[in-house]
């Protein structure tokens, strides 16, 4: 390129407007968008533009909001982030909490999602866990219609397997 060209090079603002151009995170089981929704999240927390929060912050932030009730699977992952001490960053973030999620395509990644179900250790998952999770992320279905799920999802009728698990997650449609 001539000098006529090229385009002007534009100065970073300083302070909280500072961004951080990087390249777009690749997570394995994560949509584009699901990766974008849990960057403004985390940009909420930071507050100072620095691209960094405090774990103990975060871990205190969701406690008033009620997840250590409300999502105690999302709040013990932030809470085991405070375990590190210092300042984390996005990647830092999104590494903690795809590592607890896993890759929803691979096998070994529908069984991490499992055993976030299956609370009891069973190997199965029953009404009481479907219950819980469905507390936990605010759903209002009544027992019966979980009961209706197992039904349907359960091989047996009762409780889903693992393989019933893997089956209904890598099926593409239904």
């Amino acid at each position: 390129m001539s000098k006529k060209q090229q385009a002007p090079v534009a100065q970073k603002p300083v302070g909280k407007q500072q961004q951080v151009n990087r390249k777009p995170q690749d997570r394995p089981g994560l949509t584009e968008d699901e990766i974008e929704e849990i960057k403004e999240a985390f940009n909420l927390f930071d507050t100072e533009g620095t691209g960094r929060v405090d774990p103990r912050e975060l871990k205190a932030a969701m406690q008033s909001l009620g997840f250590d009730q409300k999502n105690p699977t999302i709040f013990n992952m932030i809470a085991e982030l405070e375990n590190e001490g210092t300042d984390i960053d996005f990647d830092q973030f999104l590494d903690a909490i795809t590592s607890k999620l896993g890759n929803r395509e691979s096998r070994d990644g529908i069984n991490k999602i499992f055993d976030l179900f299956d609370d009891d250790g069973s190997n199965s998952i029953n009404l009481n866990n479907l219950k819980r999770v469905a507390k936990e992320l605010g759903e209002t279905m009544t027992a019966e219609e979980l009961g209706e799920m197992l039904e349907r999802a359960a091989s047996n009728g009762r409780d889903i397997s693992r393989e019933d698990f893997y089956n209904i997650m890598v099926k593409r449609t239904f």
